[in-house]
């Protein structure tokens, strides 16, 4: 935790250390990025769309907020309790589980129940996360985190799903406006991840984290200071949603098939398709390999970047992974119109070997004498994640069939949850695990190599120049991890979203 001043002074905050000396080329070079890259929209805006774009852009950033906050503080949280590595390994992957586990059933538990009264359940829940984080016990944390992971799958299903629902059924919207909305909507939880980083670095110094009494186990102050933000904002969230939403439903009939016999046809039906579809396959592999590695980074980041001599302000530097992710995905939508998603996934997974190269390297010799390079490292991978998300979101709507698509993505979790619990529940040193990561991301790159030549040898072009997308497989992208990076905006794709908007540093 960095206990220098936050605002001494202009020049002297950024001379503080080299991590506030990049802070402002940096915040430049992603708003430039995303200026160009911005959502348009040709026509004039119909009467009551803006009011309709403000109340639900106002719930979502300060919702998406409170997720954004507690990022940057988890695992220094857990260490400033006294956990190990191996606990703290462990509480990140219940929270990992449990997001995976009920995102599973998280499409039919919202069409169910009501879209608002979803996104009032994920209110609670974080907030009940956020309350655990003042208490030093492992089974109160780990109880937090798995309602903290519960939480991350409504934020992605159910806020999502409402939007659309009142775009197109209660407004009755245009398709390019529900792009443009889409477009809004992750820009803005870009500016707002950034913002929280800044605001969390500036709470977190304000007291020394210590107990609220001899003895006790609730602590407050410091790396718990972030959390106590995050509520207030998922309590304004709530109350703007309790007064301003209107509550919708999913198709009853969609739900009703959900049934556990129709979850095995489904799955079965995706097996097939995977075994027989070789596209199918490697596009897993390509899914399961890249995000196994975020995940993994996401634990050992503060680890890396943590030194006695230049303490980490981790608030700033999540602010400027958030920035570098921003950078990526400005860049993934401006190539949009030269560049096929399989070629910038292989500009992203080439970057993304080179950097975790670099962090096994700095982190063999010893990270304290090459933090700048671990942390150009970190920055690099997190402008390849950004890059990522448009992209295999682009590819993936025009490999996998639209009957079994949310089947095949809850596939494709399973091994991604294989690599990511045997990278942190090991006991693997640090430099072991970015070489494996290396050696992940050189496997997606075959797999992306592999695709593209099977897609130009039977002529499979890139997507028409401009389409819009059903409703049916808008909904079906909907995914987590701590999801956590922008909406497609693809040229070559009109009203449609990538998977779940993530960064190497969201919280599972």
């Amino acid at each position: 935790m960095s206990s220098v001043e936050i605002m001494p002074g202009t020049l002297d905050y950024f001379t503080q250390t080299f991590y506030h000396a990049c802070a402002f080329p940096l915040l430049m070079c992603t708003l430039l990025l995303a200026y160009a890259a911005r959502p348009k929209v040709e026509d004039d805006l119909p009467p009551g769309f803006g009011k309709f774009a403000w109340n639900y852009l106002s719930v979502w950033s300060l919702c998406v907020g409170a997720d954004w906050l507690q990022g940057p503080y988890v695992y220094e949280l857990y260490r400033a309790y006294g956990f190990s590595t191996g606990e703290i390994a462990q509480l990140f992957v219940a929270g990992f589980g449990s997001s995976m586990v009920f995102g599973c059933i998280v499409g039919v538990v919202t069409d169910k129940f009501g879209r608002k009264r979803s996104s009032i359940l994920y209110c609670a829940m974080y907030i009940l996360s956020c309350l655990t984080k003042h208490v030093k016990s492992y089974s109160i944390l780990m109880l937090g985190r798995v309602t903290g992971g519960i939480a991350t799958s409504l934020l992605f299903s159910s806020f999502e799903c409402w939007m659309v629902a009142e775009h197109q059924m209660r407004h009755n919207f245009s398709g390019p406006l529900l792009g443009y909305m889409f477009g809004m909507m992750f820009t803005v939880m870009y500016l707002v991840a950034i913002a929280s980083g800044l605001i969390g670095q500036a709470v977190a110094g304000l007291g020394a984290f210590g107990p609220v009494a001899e003895n006790s186990l609730i602590y407050t102050g410091g790396a718990s200071a972030p959390f106590d933000v995050a509520i207030l904002c998922l309590t304004i969230g709530t109350v703007l949603i309790v007064t301003n939403w209107e509550e919708n439903y999913g198709d009853k009939e969609a739900g009703e098939s959900a049934s556990a016999s129709g979850l095995c046809a489904n799955l079965g039906d995706g097996f097939r398709l995977l075994c027989r579809d070789r596209r199918l396959a490697l596009l897993g592999v390509i899914v399961s390999c890249f995000e196994g590695s975020m995940f993994a980074f996401v634990f050992y980041w503060t680890p890396v970047l943590s030194s006695p001599t230049t303490p980490a302000p981790l608030g700033l530097i999540f602010a400027m992974f958030m920035m570098s992710c921003m950078c990526g995905a400005s860049t993934s939508t401006l190539l949009g119109g030269c560049l096929k998603p399989s070629y910038r996934l292989m500009t992203a997974f080439v970057t993304g070997l080179v950097a975790f190269a670099a962090l096994s390297f700095s982190v063999n010799v010893g990270a304290q004498d090459h933090l700048k390079l671990s942390f150009a490292a970190c920055l690099a991978f997190e402008f390849c994640v950004g890059m990522y998300f448009p992209s295999i979101g682009v590819l993936k709507s025009d490999i996998v069939p639209e009957q079994v698509r949310s089947t095949v993505y809850n596939m494709y979790r399973v091994p991604l949850n294989a690599i990511v619990v045997s990278l942190l529940l090991s006991n693997i040193s640090m430099a072991t695990c970015f070489k494996l990561n290396a050696m992940f991301l050189s496997v997606a790159l075959a797999g992306i190599l592999s695709i593209t030549c099977q897609n130009d040898d039977v002529g499979i072009a890139s997507l028409p120049a401009k389409r819009v997308v059903s409703d049916d497989e808008m909904s079906s992208l909907t995914k987590h991890p701590y999801d956590k990076v922008s909406m497609s905006q693809d040229s070559s794709i009109i009203g449609k979203r990538a998977d779940r908007p993530a960064c190497a540093v969201d919280e599972v």
